[in-house]
């Protein structure tokens, strides 16, 4: 039943992330709302649902709705909402179903789909979806449902080219690979449309520091420009409007702390779907802390991106890569916009370089421009050329930024404090769990000046004295937490050769 009259929004300015919206008591009355009543609420053409409260403290005409809803809902003070009372959604039924471990089918997996898009379902019910899917799973070809209704719930770009793309599973702090792997790709004549997204939980995504060296946010129509003239891009996804239920469910992913499997493979392919990707590289970095804890683990979901991607008439090749200490030395965005930039200059640390020509020389054997099994080496020769520098001065103008911009030119975070090792010895472990709450707390990623370097790995030899982390912060206060933080994380263990001796002195 929809109500007869509009009722102005009123928005509360309280940090209260619940779909709730409260009426006046006469206004509940006279429509018959009842506390806890389903309602949809629409507001030029934007629909998102509330349950329903009831108050006398808000004025008769007008529903109330808190802040962190109307932003992400885009509705603000004084908007005319138009209210309509709902019985239970269809779609409510199949998450149920899911919850019983039932398999669902392509039309019940649409539903719940568009209702998600559509406002229709609240945070509580998005989140038993995907706790039904950690708990029981889904099966490929639910998997595959999955990926195309969110997809096709979105915008799709088609740049009428062969696409090449990459995209990493994360879990590894620095990871600042593909500003060297998309220039030296499009190096090569590859057209590589980068998409990416902004850190949730690390110090830094890849358009967190793209964003350093030039602007990251874009229409599809200027997406699909600037991409054409330069051959690639390095772009932030968010503003495109590609699978935008996935944006809703790491919302809801990011506050439960849970991934599911199977919504992770959905939301990555849905993404490169959406670009219409038809060679894909997947970097798989395995270790304490990422998805694939171990190897096997690795090889498992390498197996299951491969056969989604047969399924969405995609080839896929995934790189399982070491994840166990931070890619390079720097991270932050602002740090790892500057390595990046001294590696495209020849001058990057070898892990770095290591693994964005690994994973590029893929994508070039992919594209038939590199023989299999020497695709690293001409991703090297690309590098080492000054063909990818030159292909990222162009990314840079195209993107609006100084193509002459230099390492040095990078501002980084003023305030700065300095770890020294305790004592002589060996590097036996770096933490990469500590290393990101260390740069997080210094200001990263909103502060792109903000994070920390490491300047020795696991396996290097330092003496007393030396220094093993440097912290930058763009405040004091920052650096402060950010060094109490490290004094009781140790993030980095030094130990000598001799761990014990027997038997022992008395």
């Amino acid at each position: 039943m929809k109500l007869k009259e509009e009722l102005k929004i009123i928005v509360l300015d309280w940090p209260i992330e619940e779909n709730i919206g409260v009426l006046n008591p006469e206004d509940a009355a006279r429509n018959d709302i009842s506390i806890n009543d389903k309602l949809i609420v629409e507001v030029d053409g934007k629909k998102f649902t509330v349950y329903a409260r009831i108050s006398k403290k808000v004025e008769k005409g007008h529903l109330l709705i808190f802040k962190p809803l109307a932003d992400m809902v885009g509705v603000k003070e004084g908007d005319e909402a138009s209210i309509t009372i709902t019985d239970i959604f269809e779609s409510l039924t199949y998450i149920r179903k899911k919850m019983r471990g039932k398999h669902l089918s392509k039309d019940e997996i649409y539903t719940i789909i568009n209702d998600v898009v559509s406002g229709k379902l609240t945070e509580v019910e998005i989140a038993a979806f995907l706790l039904s899917q950690m708990f029981h799973g889904m099966s490929m070809s639910e998997i595959e449902y999955l990926t195309r209704a969110m997809v096709e719930t979105g915008e799709v770009i088609d740049f009428e080219r062969v696409v090449y793309d990459k995209h990493s599973l994360g879990g590894v702090p620095g990871n600042k690979v593909s500003l060297l792997i998309v220039p030296i790709v499009a190096a090569a004549g590859l057209f590589i449309p980068k998409t990416s997204s902004k850190a949730i939980t690390s110090p830094s995504g890849t358009a967190d520091t793209m964003s350093v060296l030039a602007p990251v946010e874009f229409t599809v129509d200027e997406l699909k420009e600037v991409a054409l003239k330069a051959g690639g891009c390095i772009v932030w996804g968010g503003s495109l409007h590609l699978a935008p239920a996935d944006d809703i469910f790491i919302n809801v992913e990011r506050k439960l702390r849970i991934d599911p499997e199977s919504q992770m493979l959905a939301s990555i392919m849905a993404k490169k779907l959406a670009v219409k990707a038809n060679y894909l590289v997947i970097d798989i970095p395995t270790g304490p802390g990422t998805k694939a804890p171990t190897v096997k683990d690795g090889r498992r979901l390498a197996h299951l991106f491969v056969e989604l991607g047969e399924r969405l008439d995609m080839q896929v090749q995934c790189g399982i890569t070491y994840g166990g200490q931070p890619i390079g030395h720097s991270v932050g965005p602002a740090l790892e916009a500057k390595e990046a930039l001294e590696a495209l200059h020849g001058n990057g640390p070898t892990s770095l370089l290591e693994k964005s020509t690994a994973l590029a020389g893929l994508l070039l054997e992919m594209g038939g421009v590199a023989h299999r099994g020497h695709g690293k080496e001409l991703a090297y020769k690309i590098l080492n050329s000054g063909k990818a520098l030159e292909k990222m001065r162009k990314i840079i103008e195209v993107q609006g930024g100084d193509p002459s911009i230099k390492p040095e030119d990078i501002p980084i975070g003023e305030h700065v404090i300095e770890i020294r090792a305790p004592c002589d010895g060996y590097v036996t472990h770096v933490n990469n769990s500590a290393i990101t709450a260390i740069a997080r707390a210094a200001g990263a990623p909103k502060e792109k000046g903000a994070g920390v370097v490491t300047p020795f790995k696991r396996g290097h030899k330092v003496n007393k004295g030396d220094v093993i982390m440097v912290i930058h912060a763009e405040r004091a206060t920052k650096l402060q937490q950010a060094y109490s933080l490290a004094q009781k994380l140790k993030p980095i263990t030094i130990e000598g050769m001799l761990l014990y001796t027997y038997p022992e002195y008395v």
